[in-house]
């Protein structure tokens, strides 16, 4: 098991569909350091254990713990945080879904975008880059997805954190439900979305989402990252950090098979090597945060 966990998706091909799947989510129990830490330690310890999306997650402990401290959370650094979603989305698009769809990846132009995106002149390259390489290679992705289109797409993700706050605080029984995506299309449309929204955030110096809510020792705050929304939730008593939770998508996506079946239920296949392709397609749609193996076996 990495730092990050350890994800493992089975399933069976039979009939010509993908059955039984099922999903083993490990998570470390990284947050049960921060009991009886100072609130100011805590969140400068985050983004060292939780090195993916780091200023996500250091905004949104910031955040969660200066709620619960009845302080106002510090500003954040909008550019840094609309780069980083930058980043993840054209890992993706750019370097994991051409392959994923029998396409070769664009790995020269992503790490020239890499080296520009902390300089001046970020913003200049990452709009050439959508225009002269994304836009087309996306397109030719989108055309090997098209046997699985739908009319319905994906809604941008929504942050709720007085319903986090309620499920916090044990007012609520159930924690806050994910939004899942309608198929494997629409996420990867929404991919495309998420970065053209985050260039413009970038462009227009747009505040960074963030959204809290909480006080008198409970807070909780969301913010956004490449793969849905990013939940932290701090109890703090006495000044010291009583108890702590970090909600990634992972968590979510992947806190059993449902999401992946939703995905792949209606979905047909003439081999197991077609089959192995889609899963790993609806995986990547999914998109976990942490290394993952599958496991298919021909029925």
């Amino acid at each position: 098991m990495t730092s990050a966990g350890r994800l493992v998706v089975r399933g069976r091909y039979a009939e010509g569909r993908l059955q039984d799947i099922a999903v083993d989510l490990q998570r470390p129990s990284v947050t049960r350091l921060f009991i009886d830490q100072l609130p100011d330690a805590v969140a400068k310890t985050v983004p060292y254990l939780f090195t993916l999306c780091a200023h996500a997650q250091r905004a949104a402990a910031q955040a969660a713990l200066a709620v619960a401290e009845d302080r106002a959370p510090r500003e954040a650094d909008s550019a840094e945080l609309w780069i980083e979603v930058l980043h993840e989305n054209l890992w993706r698009l750019l370097l994991d879904w051409p392959p994923a769809l029998g396409l070769p990846p664009e790995k020269d132009a992503f790490i020239a975008w890499r080296a520009a995106r902390h300089s001046e002149e970020c913003l200049t390259v990452t709009q050439r880059l959508l225009v002269e390489t994304l836009h087309p290679l996306f397109e030719k992705c989108l055309k090997k997805l098209a046997d699985r289109s739908i009319s319905e797409n994906d809604s941008p993700p929504a942050m709720a954190p007085e319903a986090w706050l309620a499920y916090w605080q044990g007012l609520s029984d159930a924690m806050p439900a994910m939004p899942k995506p309608h198929s494997i299309r629409s996420r990867f449309i929404a991919r495309l979305a998420e970065v053209e929204a985050a260039l413009a955030g970038l462009a227009t110096n747009a505040p960074f989402p963030l959204a809290t809510a909480g006080g008198e020792g409970w807070g909780v705050a969301q913010t956004l990252t490449a793969r849905g929304v990013l939940t932290h939730a701090a109890h703090v008593v006495d000044g010291k950090v009583a108890s702590y939770r970090v909600q990634a998508p992972t968590d979510g996506y992947f806190a059993d098979a449902a999401a992946l079946t939703s995905l792949l239920g209606n979905c047909e296949f003439a081999s197991l090597d077609q089959a192995k392709q889609g899963l790993n397609q609806a995986i990547l749609a999914l998109d976990p945060c942490l290394p993952y193996e599958v496991e298919l076996n021909d029925a």
